[in-house]
Protein backbone atom coordinates (compact mmCIF):
# COMPACT_ATOMS: atom_id res chain seq x y z
CA UNK A 1 0.00 0.00 0.00
CA UNK A 2 1.52 3.60 -0.73
CA UNK A 3 2.05 5.94 1.85
CA UNK A 4 1.25 8.85 -0.78
CA UNK A 5 -1.58 11.23 0.57
CA UNK A 6 -5.17 10.87 -0.78
CA UNK A 7 -5.65 14.19 -3.42
CA UNK A 8 -9.18 14.88 -3.00
CA UNK A 9 -9.24 16.16 -6.56
CA UNK A 10 -12.26 18.62 -5.92
CA UNK A 11 -9.88 20.60 -3.92
CA UNK A 12 -6.80 20.61 -6.64
CA UNK A 13 -6.76 24.21 -8.31
CA UNK A 14 -7.30 24.10 -12.19
CA UNK A 15 -3.97 24.29 -13.68
CA UNK A 16 -3.70 24.46 -17.25
CA UNK A 17 -1.54 22.67 -19.21
CA UNK A 18 -0.25 23.57 -22.52
CA UNK A 19 2.68 24.20 -24.96
CA UNK A 20 0.57 27.33 -26.47
CA UNK A 21 -0.06 30.54 -25.03
CA UNK A 22 -3.15 32.51 -25.85
CA UNK A 23 -3.00 34.92 -29.24
CA UNK A 24 -5.10 37.19 -31.27
CA UNK A 25 -8.30 37.70 -29.90
CA UNK A 26 -7.84 34.76 -27.30
CA UNK A 27 -6.56 37.07 -24.75
CA UNK A 28 -9.49 39.43 -24.80
CA UNK A 29 -11.76 36.80 -24.96
CA UNK A 30 -10.51 35.25 -21.62
CA UNK A 31 -10.78 38.16 -20.04
CA UNK A 32 -14.28 38.91 -20.78
CA UNK A 33 -15.63 35.27 -19.62
CA UNK A 34 -13.34 35.08 -16.69
CA UNK A 35 -14.68 38.80 -15.70
CA UNK A 36 -18.70 37.76 -16.47
CA UNK A 37 -18.08 34.18 -14.51
CA UNK A 38 -16.80 36.07 -11.67
CA UNK A 39 -19.83 38.76 -11.57
CA UNK A 40 -22.36 35.62 -12.05
CA UNK A 41 -23.45 35.71 -16.01
CA UNK A 42 -24.99 33.09 -16.30
CA UNK A 43 -24.85 32.57 -20.10
CA UNK A 44 -21.90 33.33 -22.45
CA UNK A 45 -21.52 32.16 -26.00
CA UNK A 46 -18.05 32.20 -27.42
CA UNK A 47 -18.18 32.07 -31.87
CA UNK A 48 -15.58 31.23 -34.21
CA UNK A 49 -14.27 29.33 -36.96
CA UNK A 50 -13.10 25.54 -36.57
CA UNK A 51 -9.63 25.73 -35.61
CA UNK A 52 -10.06 28.73 -34.26
CA UNK A 53 -9.33 28.01 -30.77
CA UNK A 54 -12.74 28.02 -28.88
CA UNK A 55 -12.03 25.18 -26.30
CA UNK A 56 -8.51 26.95 -25.47
CA UNK A 57 -10.01 29.86 -24.57
CA UNK A 58 -13.14 28.35 -22.90
CA UNK A 59 -10.11 26.13 -20.83
CA UNK A 60 -7.94 29.51 -20.19
CA UNK A 61 -11.00 31.07 -18.80
CA UNK A 62 -12.08 28.10 -16.37
CA UNK A 63 -8.67 27.59 -14.96
CA UNK A 64 -8.19 31.51 -14.35
CA UNK A 65 -12.10 31.31 -12.64
CA UNK A 66 -10.98 28.21 -10.67
CA UNK A 67 -14.63 26.95 -11.32
CA UNK A 68 -15.94 23.66 -12.26
CA UNK A 69 -17.63 23.49 -15.57
CA UNK A 70 -20.78 21.07 -17.73
CA UNK A 71 -19.64 21.06 -20.99
CA UNK A 72 -22.59 20.12 -23.65
CA UNK A 73 -21.85 18.57 -27.46
CA UNK A 74 -24.17 18.13 -29.68
CA UNK A 75 -23.03 14.92 -30.73
CA UNK A 76 -20.93 11.87 -29.17
CA UNK A 77 -17.98 12.86 -31.87
CA UNK A 78 -17.81 15.92 -30.37
CA UNK A 79 -18.37 15.03 -27.07
CA UNK A 80 -15.32 12.37 -27.11
CA UNK A 81 -13.43 15.05 -29.06
CA UNK A 82 -13.95 17.86 -26.08
CA UNK A 83 -12.76 15.03 -23.26
CA UNK A 84 -9.79 14.33 -24.82
CA UNK A 85 -8.71 17.80 -25.03
CA UNK A 86 -10.10 18.73 -21.32
CA UNK A 87 -8.20 16.14 -20.16
CA UNK A 88 -4.68 16.87 -21.64
CA UNK A 89 -5.36 20.76 -20.38
CA UNK A 90 -6.10 19.77 -17.52
CA UNK A 91 -4.00 15.76 -16.33
CA UNK A 92 -4.33 16.86 -12.36
CA UNK A 93 -7.73 17.90 -12.11
CA UNK A 94 -11.06 15.48 -12.38
CA UNK A 95 -12.46 15.39 -16.05
CA UNK A 96 -15.34 13.15 -16.46
CA UNK A 97 -17.49 12.17 -19.74
CA UNK A 98 -20.81 10.74 -19.85
CA UNK A 99 -22.96 10.02 -23.38
CA UNK A 100 -26.31 9.13 -23.26
CA UNK A 101 -27.09 6.02 -26.05
CA UNK A 102 -30.54 7.11 -26.38
CA UNK A 103 -30.03 8.10 -29.98
CA UNK A 104 -33.81 9.24 -30.20
CA UNK A 105 -35.60 10.77 -27.41
CA UNK A 106 -39.42 11.26 -27.97
CA UNK A 107 -41.22 13.66 -24.42
CA UNK A 108 -44.19 12.18 -23.37
CA UNK A 109 -46.35 14.59 -24.13
CA UNK A 110 -45.06 14.14 -27.78
CA UNK A 111 -47.94 13.53 -30.44
CA UNK A 112 -47.20 13.16 -33.53
CA UNK A 113 -49.24 15.00 -36.02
Amino acid sequence: MSDAPKVNRSQVPFELVSQYQPCGDQPGAIDLLSKNLHQGVRYQTLLGVTGSGKTFTIANALARSNRPALVIAPNKTLAAQLYGEFKEFFPQNRVRYFVSYYDYYQPEAYIPS
